[in-house]
């Protein structure tokens, strides 16, 4: 197993700048996400630690070795591709094999440690069958097991269940997560689907703009986001702009236009130290209260049901607000009995303790 430590790492291409002073450090046996937006700069920083781009500016090291201009056979990484990159004319096993031939193994200790793999990723039944003949996920973990069997000290995984459909994807972020923590290795995983980094990492890195916005564990993340944009791309949530009244010890007043009401919020703002700070108020929809009778306290609106959407587990419903704007609310499943009507008149409450005050995020210019 090897750390990694990325210290102020920029790529560009051309006039673009992919990845801007990056600094991260991941631990030992950690698995980390990057989470972000197509062109966000996620692919580039993994490809940045495979060896396959070199940093413009800054460095990679593994533990305490510079590896910036290693190329990317000397780094002992193993990589999974978006589309496996697996050898349709070869069968399973010789696929898993390839790395171990390349290394020169003898041809004992490669099917040795071939059925081994195999039998980790539950493949051994499929040991002599062409890669073609297997389904999305056997191929997938096909691709895993050849990423595994040469022992490396960094897995590398760049959005591996995209092209499966939900019901596999599922199965297979259990699977690869039995994985890891079996191997024990640093796993490094790319993704733009929020559910795979908040169910698998024990830290995320969100990106937009080719820069690092927040680091944390899914529960600082997500309830914690520090600014508009990790807020709304973890997770759905409600955003109003405001603009501070009052603010006594760690309770304030914003003044919000949008929802034509003053809101009180028990915790301070997420702030930085620009003075012209655009804030707005966040609050997750399965922290909205909403009721058909009246409700006591702060922060109450009220609306017409719009939209009641049924997913099984949970009920989502949009409701429209004087003014036309309008609030996402999820309430757990429990019976028909519960359900919101479309048309229905309600009362909602923000709870103080629930809205997080975060700055909107600037565009890189």
């Amino acid at each position: 197993m090897s750390s990694v430590n990325l210290s102020t790492i920029t790529k560009k291409f051309g006039n673009v700048t992919a990845v801007k002073e990056l600094d991260l450090q991941i631990k030992e046996g950690e698995f980390f996400t990057f989470l972000g937006p197509s062109g966000c700069g996620k692919t580039t920083t993994l490809r940045m630690i495979a060896g396959f781009y070199y940093p413009t500016e800054g460095k990679v090291k593994f533990n305490d070795k510079d590896m910036t201009t290693v190329p990317p056979e000397k780094r002992n990484t193993g990589m999974v591709f978006q589309n496996y990159a697996l050898f349709p004319h070869m069968t399973v096993s010789e696929n898993v094999a390839f790395g171990l031939k390349v290394r020169k193994l003898d041809k004992s200790t490669i099917m040795k440690k071939v059925k081994d793999v195999l039998q980790k990723v539950r493949l051994e039944p499929y040991i002599d069958r062409q890669v073609s003949q297997l389904s999305g996920g056997q191929q997938q973990r096909v691709a895993l097991a050849r990423a595994l069997v040469i022992e490396p000290d960094i897995l590398l995984l760049d959005e591996p269940l995209s092209n499966l459909d939900a019901r596999l994807r599922d199965e297979m972020r259990t699977e690869i997560l039995r994985l890891q923590r079996e191997y024990g290795i640093t796993t490094i995983y790319v993704t733009h689907d929020q559910v795979e980094a908040l169910s698998m990492s024990d830290r995320i890195a969100v990106f937009n703009f080719g820069e690092c916005q927040q680091v944390g564990t899914p529960t600082e993340i997500y309830n914690h986001p520090i600014n508009d944009f990790v807020a709304e791309f973890i997770g759905e949530t409600n955003l109003f702009h405001v603009e501070l009244e009052e603010t006594v010890n760690n309770n304030a007043r914003y003044q919000c236009g949008e929802l034509g009401v003053a809101i009180d919020v028990a915790q301070p703002a997420v702030l930085d130290d620009r003075e012209d700070v655009d804030l707005k108020i966040s609050i997750r929809p399965e922290a909205v209260k909403v009721s058909n009778e009246n409700i006591e306290g702060s922060n109450v609106l009220r609306g017409k049901v719009k939209i009641v959407q049924f997913t099984g587990a949970a009920v989502h419903t949009v409701i429209e607000l004087s003014g036309g704007n309008q609030l996402k609310v999820t309430t757990l499943n429990e019976g028909s009995f519960t359900y919101l009507k479309e048309g229905a008149d309600v009362v909602m409450q923000l709870p103080p303790d629930k809205i997080r005050v975060v700055p909107t995020l600037r565009e890189r210019s």
